[in-house]
Protein backbone atom coordinates (compact mmCIF):
# COMPACT_ATOMS: atom_id res chain seq x y z
CA UNK A 1 0.00 0.00 0.00
CA UNK A 2 1.06 3.40 -0.86
CA UNK A 3 1.88 6.14 1.95
CA UNK A 4 -1.97 7.38 2.81
CA UNK A 5 -1.91 8.45 6.37
CA UNK A 6 -5.90 8.84 7.03
CA UNK A 7 -8.70 6.08 6.83
CA UNK A 8 -12.36 6.80 5.96
CA UNK A 9 -15.40 4.33 5.28
CA UNK A 10 -16.95 4.68 1.89
CA UNK A 11 -20.00 2.54 1.02
CA UNK A 12 -20.82 1.99 -2.66
CA UNK A 13 -23.73 0.39 -4.79
CA UNK A 14 -22.61 -3.58 -4.94
CA UNK A 15 -22.29 -2.79 -8.96
CA UNK A 16 -19.85 -0.05 -8.35
CA UNK A 17 -17.77 -1.84 -5.52
CA UNK A 18 -17.70 -4.88 -8.15
CA UNK A 19 -16.19 -2.74 -10.83
CA UNK A 20 -13.39 -1.18 -8.47
CA UNK A 21 -12.52 -3.98 -6.91
CA UNK A 22 -12.00 -5.30 -10.66
CA UNK A 23 -10.08 -2.62 -11.85
CA UNK A 24 -8.25 -2.83 -8.80
CA UNK A 25 -7.21 -5.91 -9.48
CA UNK A 26 -6.39 -5.94 -12.95
CA UNK A 27 -4.36 -2.57 -12.45
CA UNK A 28 -2.33 -4.26 -9.40
CA UNK A 29 -2.91 -1.32 -7.17
CA UNK A 30 -5.48 -1.19 -3.80
CA UNK A 31 -9.42 0.41 -4.30
CA UNK A 32 -7.83 3.57 -1.86
CA UNK A 33 -5.21 3.93 -4.10
CA UNK A 34 -7.75 4.55 -6.92
CA UNK A 35 -10.65 6.34 -4.79
CA UNK A 36 -7.76 8.77 -3.33
CA UNK A 37 -6.62 9.10 -7.30
CA UNK A 38 -9.83 9.61 -8.35
CA UNK A 39 -10.23 12.51 -5.46
CA UNK A 40 -6.87 14.17 -6.59
CA UNK A 41 -8.44 14.01 -10.02
CA UNK A 42 -11.72 15.72 -8.76
CA UNK A 43 -9.73 18.55 -6.75
CA UNK A 44 -7.23 19.24 -9.54
CA UNK A 45 -10.27 19.59 -11.93
CA UNK A 46 -11.93 22.44 -9.22
CA UNK A 47 -8.65 24.27 -9.32
CA UNK A 48 -8.51 24.43 -12.99
CA UNK A 49 -12.24 25.52 -12.68
CA UNK A 50 -11.66 28.57 -9.94
CA UNK A 51 -9.00 29.55 -12.03
CA UNK A 52 -10.76 29.98 -14.93
CA UNK A 53 -13.20 32.15 -13.03
CA UNK A 54 -10.69 34.10 -11.89
CA UNK A 55 -9.71 35.01 -15.54
CA UNK A 56 -13.10 35.95 -16.65
CA UNK A 57 -14.25 37.65 -13.78
CA UNK A 58 -14.12 41.05 -15.48
CA UNK A 59 -16.03 39.58 -18.64
CA UNK A 60 -19.11 41.91 -19.39
CA UNK A 61 -22.05 39.72 -18.10
CA UNK A 62 -24.70 38.88 -20.33
CA UNK A 63 -28.47 37.36 -19.56
CA UNK A 64 -29.69 34.45 -21.24
CA UNK A 65 -32.27 36.71 -22.80
CA UNK A 66 -29.74 38.61 -24.50
CA UNK A 67 -27.99 35.81 -25.70
CA UNK A 68 -30.81 34.26 -27.26
CA UNK A 69 -31.37 37.71 -29.23
CA UNK A 70 -27.78 37.65 -30.21
CA UNK A 71 -27.98 34.21 -32.03
CA UNK A 72 -31.06 35.27 -33.08
CA UNK A 73 -29.83 38.32 -34.68
CA UNK A 74 -26.53 36.35 -36.34
CA UNK A 75 -28.67 33.88 -37.79
CA UNK A 76 -27.64 31.40 -35.60
CA UNK A 77 -31.58 30.39 -34.28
Amino acid sequence: MSNLSKRSTVYFEPAIHQALKMRAASSDVSISELIDEAVRLLMREDQEDLADISERVNEPEMTYEDFQSELKINGKI
